[in-house]
This record gives structure tokens, sequence and C-alpha cells, in this order.
């Protein structure tokens, strides 16, 4: 398994979206010698395909099939670094490193943190008043 055997990549279904500003396709990609590709070395792919650089171009839900040496996917190619922050989806963003991801606590703390706020609404009582 050679990580530098060739790749050939066929575009199906290629639409030119205009109001999204981009370009957006179903990859194919064949390859006999390795088990997959990897996404940022498919946007290199693209990218020189498409002539525009690696940071414009998303690519998506690659599913090997069954027996290996054929995977199929989604690109999109975007016209402008503008339009990959405007229309792209913040956790693609994330996920190709152009958006730092935000690190937050977990769910069940957070929603744990808002039902102790909810126990203690309104101002401080003074302990021992408690009306009978």
């Amino acid at each position: 398994m050679d990580p530098n055997s060739p790749i050939t990549l066929r575009t199906r279904k290629f639409i030119s979206n205009r109001l999204l500003q981009r370009r957006q396709m179903v990859l194919e990609v064949i390859h006999p010698a390795r088990p997959n590709v990897s996404r940022s070395e498919l946007q290199e792919k693209v990218g020189e395909l498409y002539k525009t650089p690696k940071e414009q171009v998303s690519v998506f839900g690659m599913r090997t099939h069954f027996g290996g040496g054929r995977s199929t996917g989604f690109a999109l190619v975007y016209d402008s670094k503008d339009a990959v922050q405007r229309f792209e989806p913040t956790y693609r963003l994330v996920r190709n490193g152009i958006v730092p991801k935000v690190e937050k606590p977990s769910r069940k703390l957070r929603k744990e943190r808002k039902n102790r706020g909810k126990k203690v609404r309104g101002t401080k009582k003074a302990g021992g008043d408690k009306k009978k």
C-alpha cells in the first residue's frame, strides 16, 4: 500500500450554483492501490483541477465502496474566501481549519448549571425568616 500511488478523480452531476457562489459536484475517486485518500489531498487535487486554492474547496461525505479501490463523496468549489466564510457551515469551517473550534463545557454540565440557576432566583433571602 503506497501512499504516493496515483489516484483518478472524476466529477459527476456538476452544477454551477451562482446563488451560493460555488460549483458543486459528486466526486468519484478511484484509488486501486490504496485503502482510501485523505480529505486534504482531495482538496488539493480538486483545487488544481478547478484552478482555485485549497482553502476554497470543501470535500465531505466520502464513502469507500465495498471491496475498496473506489470512493464517492461531494465537493464544493467556492469562488472566493468570503463566499466560503459566508455559506459553508461552521462545523466544516472548523474541520478545514479556517475557524478555531469553540470550546464549551459539556452538555450535561451546561444543563445542570442552568437548573441550579433556576433555583436561586430573585434577591437573596436572610436565613431563618420563613413564613408559616
